[in-house]
């Protein structure tokens, strides 16, 4: 028996959504043709501002490529239009852009032709270099623009005005954004949400001309657009102009098919047009009760009720959509639904902090949701979003509302975040039909760690973005192996939005070698950063990249910079480095040489068994360095400080093992040792444990059979007893798995972390799993460390090895 003939007019996401959706539920029921205008396979046109930005390419945006079609028996007619539809005969005609002409003949018809770009009727709109952004050739026409012209503006501060504007700035150009109304986004954003995307926006280095009215466009003697002539007189130059002042549902087809056009192609609950039963309509060209819908989720839903009736199943209806708006502009978290202005029947619950960026609005009406605003913290987004779409009263929740789902507690709703109460099958991406399992899945077996990475693999959060905070949650309570207890990081700092472990991944993925590269990669606000920033980043770099990233000496905290240590007075300390607290008459008579030629006013030994020289002048130090002629450029450092140790039983008669000698070998192999903190190890010769080995970070007590290897312990303000993590019968075996630890934390800790925090984040069963579990994990782990250290200068007699400016030391004149 032969299949209808389904013919689909569009290639774009709507219309590829109903295929996908009629071959889910009803495979092999049509013979599928489609015509698409453009020259491509189906992609996502949401993340075309991503693809301008440079954060992604066309490839990565395509949502079902060459072989999809041909897999599932669809004939794709890529860049043929549509002349024609005989609506009678059920033909429809198209060509090419070589004028060939063919055919097809139809007993379905979907349209999905989508919509056109506005253009402003001014004189000039013709002009060369003047665009609108609307598919993939507009974005490869802006980037080439971009590499060769200086001066942009972007006509219109909505979404799309607004990600184009972002775009082209990273791309480098100078970009000026009219915005007619009084402020951006004013369709999705309140007044006071809308300065304050502009104040960040215009931070990154946009401009704004807010009000101004686009009166013509002149032209130079090329044909090319030169400026833009506003109605007050003004004038911006202008060698590229982009229009972004909105779309128009694209019905000229339907119009000469004589079907009935009013705000778009009038559809049924069905989706089919109230003009032909055979002919259905689907996105943006489609006008369902009188409403045109432009964003995605709503075409999502059309396209399943489409793909019910095509399949013959006659159950589902489309009674229309709630919407929500979030910005796809990198370090900017907007979010807003319904009806957030409100009225005079309505009431606002508004938390604002300018400060630290946030401001919420949610506006009730006889005890319901119907309208948020989010910026600056939008996790809570789907969730009120799932509010405004139940219609459920919040009367019992009305006083935690402003905080979320993780500030109702007991009202009601499971633990402490959404994606915590979420079962695996529940769904996350309702534009694409994801499930938290399908999402977790992704991350554990696919090594997932960033936002746009766990969009790729599962398309969740990739269309309207809605549920974005709730991915971002997933995110961190998968990413890392099995361990469920990441919290969200907060931003490392307020020059950026970013938490540690973003700048890590991004570190990691895109090869970034320096602190400038980073902060213009990652958009931070402040392009010089600032001295919370600066050192985790640089940190971040050196250990990620070892002897390739570059080592920026000003992104170091002073100890760092002078390789002593500050004091109150502004004088500092000086502590030579003794292997494992072992020291020499020869050092000791050095020692005291140094204190009586430089009258250093104090001399201590230190908690961690060393001989601290207090009160040495700044100018005296490379001098007293020298003269030393003993390492300990890095004890002040985040680094290893120093290995404490008993003396074991080379002379103790408890001792069990030679503790000294290991604690030696333990410093001597990990001294040059950078890491997110300053990391003290002890070696105790017995379980008296003399050398307080249970609260070090690694501290090691021997015991008849061998050593007893403790982590995490910590002696500061809130003592931590370390935690148990393998017994080892050698000292080779001691220092491969404390060598592997230390790897392991340099590489996932964050900067300023303890080790005790670190493994209280991660949990000690993952630890264990890297560390003792997979021998060859931890092998890994160990050769990177050393690898890492191989060559490390001594600052202390390597000044120019080891990055050290001299400069510092001259005494400023009076």
């Amino acid at each position: 028996m032969q299949r209808p003939r389904l013919v689909m007019i569009g290639n774009g996401m709507a219309g590829v959504r109903t295929l996908e959706e009629l071959i889910r539920i009803a495979p092999d029921s049509h013979d599928i043709t489609v015509f698409g205008a453009e020259p491509h396979p189906n992609y996502n046109r949401i993340l075309l501002s991503p693809v301008l930005a440079g954060e992604q390419t066309l490839d990565e945006i395509v949502l079902n490529d060459w072989s999809w079609y041909r897999d599932h028996g669809i004939v794709l007619h890529a860049g043929w239009t549509v002349t024609e539809v005989d609506r009678t005969r059920r033909i429809v005609r198209a060509r090419n852009p070589d004028g060939e002409a063919i055919e097809a003949g139809y007993d379905r018809l979907l349209m999905a032709t989508g919509s056109r770009p506005f253009i402003l009727p001014v004189p000039g709109s013709g002009l060369g270099g003047v665009l609108a952004y609307r598919d993939i050739a507009d974005t490869q026409a802006m980037i080439e623009a971009a590499a060769t012209r200086r001066h942009a503006v972007v006509i219109g501060g909505g979404l799309l005005g607004l990600e184009a504007a972002n775009g082209l700035l990273k791309r480098g150009m100078d970009v000026s954004v009219v915005h007619v109304a009084p402020t951006l986004m004013e369709r999705q954003l309140d007044e006071v949400a809308g300065r304050m995307l502009q104040e960040s926006l215009e931070a990154r280095g946009l401009r704004f001309l807010v009000g101004a009215q686009t009166e013509e466009l002149l032209g130079g003697e090329d044909g090319r657009v030169r400026a833009v002539r506003f109605r007050d007189g003004r004038e911006s130059p202008a060698e590229l102009v982009v229009m972004a002042v909105g779309i128009r549902p694209e019905t000229a087809l339907a119009e000469r098919m004589r079907l009935h056009v009013d705000r778009g192609i009038v559809v049924s609950d069905t989706l089919q047009t109230v003009t032909d039963p055979r002919v259905y309509a689907v996105g943006e060209c489609a006008a369902h009760r009188g409403v045109a819908y432009g964003l995605v989720a709503p075409l999502f839903e059309q396209a399943k009720v489409a793909a019910n009736h095509l399949a013959e199943f006659g159950i589902g209806r489309y009674t229309g959509s709630l919407t929500s708006t979030k910005l796809k502009v990198t370090g900017i978290d907007l979010f807003s639904a319904g009806d957030f202005k409100g009225d005079e029947d309505s009431e606002s619950i508004v938390l604002s902090d300018p400060s630290a960026g946030v401001y919420k609005k949610l506006v009730l009406k006889d005890d319901r949701l119907v309208g948020a605003c989010l910026y600056g913290d939008t996790v809570d987004g789907s969730w009120y979003f799932g509010l405004l779409r139940d219609g459920r009263s919040v009367a019992d929740i009305r006083d935690r509302l402003m905080f979320g789902e993780s500030g109702i507690g007991d009202g009601g709703h499971e633990g402490h975040s959404k994606a915590a109460a979420m079962v695996d099958t529940d769904e996350v991406c309702g534009c694409n039909g994801v499930t938290k399992g399908a999402i977790c899945k992704a991350i554990k077996e696919q090594g997932l760690f960033t936002l746009e990475e766990v969009r790729k693999h599962t398309k969740a959060s990739a269309s309207c973005g809605s549920c974005t905070g709730l991915v971002e949650q997933i995110l961190m309570s998968t990413a890392g192996g099995d361990y469920s207890a990441t919290p969200k990081t907060r931003p490392i700092c307020g020059c950026t939005e970013h938490g540690h472990q973003a700048v890590r991944d991004a570190i990691r993925t895109h090869r970034l070698l320096s602190v400038p590269e980073v902060f213009r990669f990652m958009e931070w606000r402040s392009p010089d950063g600032c001295s919370a920033c600066r050192p985790a980043v640089n940190y971040y770099l050196i250990s990620t990249w070892p002897k390739q990233a570059k080592d920026d000496p000003q992104s170091r905290f002073v100890n760092e910079r002078s390789h002593a240590n500050i004091q109150k007075d502004g004088s500092y300390s000086v502590v030579p480095r003794m292997w494992g607290g072992e020291t020499s008459a020869a050092e000791l008579r050095r020692i005291a040489d140094v204190v009586d030629r430089y009258a250093i006013p104090t001399v201590k030994v230190t908690g961690g068994q060393r001989i601290d020289l207090l009160g040495v002048r700044k100018e005296d130090l490379p001098a007293v360095w020298r003269d030393l002629g003993m390492p300990s450029g890095h004890a002040y450092a985040k680094a290893l400080r120093t290995v404490k140790t008993c003396v074991g039983s080379e002379w103790c008669r408890m001792g069990t093992q030679d503790s000294t000698r290991l604690g030696k070998d333990l410093e001597r192999a990990m001294w040059r040792m950078y890491a997110p903190h300053k990391v003290k190890f002890a070696v105790s010769g017995c379980p008296r444990n003399c050398a307080e080995s249970g609260i070090k970070d690694v501290g090691i007590v021997g015991v008849e059979s061998g050593w007893e290897m403790y982590i995490a312990g910590n002696g500061g303000i809130k003592t931590e007893v370390g935690h148990f993590l393998v017994k080892l019968g050698s000292s080779e075996e001691v220092l491969e798995h404390t060598g592997a630890f230390m790897q392991l934390y340099r590489e996932e800790g964050w900067y300023l972390e303890r080790t005790v925090h670190y493994v209280n984040r991660v949990g000690l069963d993952h630890v264990r799993r890297c560390v003792v579990e997979d021998a060859e994990g931890r092998r890994a782990l160990w050769a990177r460390l050393q690898a890492a250290l191989e060559g490390e200068p001594d600052p202390w007699f390597e000044f120019a090895a080891a990055g050290v400016d001299a400069r510092q030391f001259e005494p400023v004149p009076a």
